[in-house]
């Protein structure tokens, strides 16, 4: 840094701002800067900096949640954020082989040098986690919990009106006869999907019918058993309402074993607007869950969270809720 300092003629607390990407640095300032530190080949020393500022940077991400598409979003929105910031991430699987996920993570963070830890549904919502990053003194944010105690750190979206906005949208083209996936039973965002979806339904005057409303866990697999059950009935709903974007390309696959056209024939619309929704044909019409943001968001918290370990006065952001977005393609048709 001394040497990037004496090659622009600036002080080596103006390049420490520049390389930390503080907002009050002039642009010019900051072209010359960047411009020095890529003709020099400067590259910062992770544990220097560590040092300098007395703060770590090994942040644990947790998880095991059964859509691929939703943990690779946020796999790499975490990323994003740790190379931003110059922070290293660890990810752990808590799978199947562990007796409880509490069991696994207490396993995990023994003898770990973690400086905090990120917790993504379903393994948020296990009380025994939160208490086992308790017992470590353990900083950690919570994705889209189940639920929001006072004193839990949280990032999230409101599920519950996503799904209310995109169900007015099939009523809007006319869909009065509509099937709906659910997620999995143990994750918040399954209950507050359908909880959208029901009181569209309601506030239509629409009576929900129990046979259109069909469990699925977040999975292509059980989103295709679903879909089965929707459309081998004889009378056939003329959309489907499906709690996440795996699940709703499974429904594309099982429409095509009945040659049902989409959106011709059957309209489909999903959750999460990962990159399946785009690839599918037709492109899906979907609600954008910021995923990867998400993520980003919750690193920033908890990088406040291990400064008020640093320093008690401190007083960290708690609650971060992030925006939907209703993306309309091609899987909807009017009835």
């Amino acid at each position: 840094m001394r040497h990037v300092a004496e090659h622009v003629g600036m002080s080596m607390m103006t390049v420490s701002r520049v390389l930390n990407n503080e907002s009050s640095v002039k642009p010019a300032t900051r072209e010359k800067v960047m411009n020095a530190v890529q003709e020099l080949g400067y590259r910062p020393n992770i544990s220097a900096r560590n040092l300098a500022a007395a703060q770590s940077y090994f942040l644990g991400l947790i998880y095991d949640n059964p859509s691929a598409a939703y943990m690779s979003e946020l796999l790499l929105g975490a990323l994003e954020r740790c190379n931003q910031k110059g922070y290293h991430l660890v990810v752990q699987s808590c799978g199947p082989e562990a007796a409880t996920w509490a069991d696994e993570l207490t396993k995990r963070l023994t003898g770990s040098h973690l400086d905090g830890v990120i917790v993504p549904p379903p393994v948020c919502d296990d009380p025994k986690v939160l208490e086992a990053l308790r017992r470590f003194d353990m900083p950690y944010v919570c994705i889209s919990p189940n639920s929001q105690l006072p004193d839990t750190p949280v990032v999230y979206m409101d599920d519950r009106q996503a799904a209310y906005q995109m169900t007015q949208h099939l009523l809007e083209q006319g869909h009065r006869d509509i099937g709906f996936i659910l997620g999995h039973p143990n994750q918040e965002s399954s209950r507050l999907r359908y909880q959208g979806f029901s009181q569209a339904l309601g506030d239509a005057g629409i009576r929900i019918d129990e046979l259109r409303v069909v469990q699925g866990f977040y999975s292509y697999k059980s989103g295709f058993a679903a879909a089965e059950r929707l459309l081998s009935d004889t009378h056939r709903p003329t959309a489907i309402f499906a709690s996440n974007d795996d699940m709703a390309a499974a429904v594309y696959a099982n429409a095509q074993r009945y040659n049902l056209r989409i959106p011709d024939d059957l309209s489909v619309v999903g959750f999460d607007d990962t990159p399946t929704a785009s690839i599918i044909y037709p492109a899906l019409t979907t609600i954008r869950q910021p995923i990867a943001e998400m993520a980003g968001a919750a690193l920033d918290m908890l990088s406040e969270l291990i400064k008020k370990k640093k320093d008690p006065d401190f007083e960290p952001e708690l609650r971060h809720k992030l925006d939907f977005e209703l993306i309309q393609r091609d899987s909807v048709a009017r009835k």
